[in-house]
């Protein structure tokens, strides 16, 4: 089955619909486009004539940058918009304009809002393709799909690896996407750090909760640092950032209960110093910046995909 037939999806807006097919779809086009990488030319026509646009309403460097970068290596004019530059600080509604960039010709619609399940709202609003490039706490399903992709890189395949993502669990949509991938790709996944941002209730979605850092980090293949999400947060998880790095940052002393191999992930932004060490951020198990870089490729793979799937229910029907 090729890359094309596994994937029918007009949008993508949550890795938990996924099926393990359609992620392998997602993966085999990444790979495919991660060796274009090193050429001179990195352009492909792929979507050339086509028009996207990223609606970011919430502050964003990687994601942001990197779905820019995916649709200029293939071609496509980019037209992205933020908060503070759109008609929404006038009073005009998200729908309003999602339908106006419908309107002006867009072909396919990223959208980063604040507001869990606002892209499922437009792509069932909309004609045009809408990817998802975080809702909230909700998903994050993009992050996630370069995340499987750097461990599948450097673990092979994920059946019965162990990972563990430690931090602030309740207000990450990059954890909740990503407990979807790793579970859907046979992984074991651990969540640690402090009770009240990491509660037994995530025991329901197939992991293991420790509280005990030295247990969760002990038997990890890989380990997904998440930083405090201070933004969605509207009481006081824990006593300050001092109290949790004192008990939950990662530094050199409890880098050692980690397996010599082990890898060290984190989406970004890094709080150095708080979440993990700057010698152990930039030391030669980390692949954080491996990550960055698998985040163009895999947000090819997903723009070309659902701009395919698009350009085929298009086509008149001749029958």
């Amino acid at each position: 089955m090729t890359d094309h037939q596994a994937w029918t999806r007009k949008d993508l807006i949550t890795i938990e619909d996924l099926s393990r097919e359609e992620l392998e779809a997602i993966f085999s086009m990444a790979a495919a486009f991660k060796e274009t990488l090193t050429r001179s030319q990195k352009k492909l026509p792929s979507l050339r004539g086509k028009t996207i646009v990223n609606l970011f309403l919430e502050p964003s460097t990687r994601t942001r940058v990197a779905f820019e970068i995916a649709s200029k290596r293939l071609s496509a004019d980019v037209v992205t918009i933020t908060s503070q530059a759109s008609s929404l600080v006038k009073g005009e509604t998200l729908r309003d304009t999602a339908l106006n960039i419908q309107s002006l010709n867009a072909d396919l619609l990223v959208i980063r809002h604040s507001a869990p399940g606002s892209p499922l709202y437009l792509s069932r609003l909309l004609r045009i393709p809408v990817i998802n490039a975080g809702d909230g706490a909700h998903e994050h399903p993009t992050q996630a799909l370069l995340d499987t992709f750097t461990l599948r890189e450097k673990l092979g395949n994920l059946q019965g690896k162990k990972v563990t993502i430690l931090g602030d669990i309740l207000f990450s949509r990059v954890a909740r996407s990503n407990i979807w991938a790793l579970r859907k790709l046979g992984a074991d996944v651990t969540l640690a750090g402090p009770a009240t941002l990491v509660p037994k209730t995530f025991e329901s979605l197939g992991v293991t909760v420790l509280h005990d850092l030295k247990s969760a980090l002990a038997d990890a293949d890989a380990i997904m640092l998440l930083r405090i999400q201070h933004e969605r947060q509207s009481a006081i998880h824990f006593p300050s950032l001092g109290e949790y790095t004192s008990m939950f940052g990662l530094n050199k002393r409890r880098a050692a209960w980690l397996k010599p191999d082990a890898i060290i992930m984190h989406p970004g932004p890094i709080n150095r110093g708080v979440e993990i060490d700057s010698d152990l951020a930039d030391s030669d198990r980390s692949v954080i910046l491996e990550q960055v870089t698998n985040g163009i490729v895999c947000r090819m793979a997903v723009l070309l995909l659902c701009a395919s799937t698009q350009a085929i229910s298009q086509q008149p029907d001749t029958a």
